[in-house]
């Protein structure tokens, strides 16, 4: 009697689906976007690669008007040096202007330093604002395009023209995101441990 039910148990989970059996995955229906085209056309974009610019062009400007004079002085004390008799020490000051020079210079690299790395940070602002914004519309292009799949161009070997959602995507963005910050908030210190 075991053997006859267990049997028919046997049958019975071959010939009847199960739920999971039952349900079948739908075929892919693919899209693509090309994300470098969205992050740098949108009209938003476009306007704050423009500000990007204009940072990248000050802190340019900055650099030149710090190194100019820096180069100059330092030929003079390299003069000044190069003028002593060998084997004698730079009067002190001499030495005071050598030092005041370098703290200069060092003065200039951590200013250079720290705009750049304002921008870096101002750039990486922008993108995840636009970054942001772009999941709904992801979604919302898929379901009008009748994709169940997105994928970034950069990440196919080959697509055709048909399945580029990029224009879509554009389109749904540029009103969702009329404008950029272009300068990223600023960086929460740590705060000091202590009881």
């Amino acid at each position: 009697m075991k053997t006859l039910l267990a049997s028919a148990a046997l049958a019975a989970s071959i010939l009847l689906p199960t739920a999971a059996n039952a349900q079948a995955v739908p075929a892919a229906v693919i899209a693509v976007v090309d994300l470098q085209r969205v992050m740098t056309d949108c009209n938003a974009c476009k306007n704050a690669a423009a500000a990007i610019r204009t940072q990248v062009t000050t802190l340019q400007n900055r650099e030149k008007t710090l190194s100019g004079p820096l180069a100059t002085e330092q030929k003079s004390i390299q003069a000044a040096i190069d003028a002593l008799p060998k084997g004698t020490e730079p009067p002190a000051a001499l030495q005071a202007r050598a030092n005041a020079w370098n703290q200069k210079r060092q003065q200039a690299a951590q200013e250079i330093s720290d705009n750049q790395d304002q921008i870096q940070r101002n750039t990486q602002y922008i993108q995840k604002q636009i970054l942001d914004k772009l999941p709904p519309i992801y979604t919302q292009v898929m379901q009008k395009r009748g994709a169940n799949l997105l994928l970034e161009t950069s990440s196919t070997l080959a697509t055709s023209s048909n399945v580029d959602v990029t224009n879509d995507v554009l389109a749904a963005l540029n009103p969702v995101l009329p404008s950029l910050v272009t300068i990223a908030p600023a960086q929460a210190q740590p705060q000091p441990q202590g009881r």
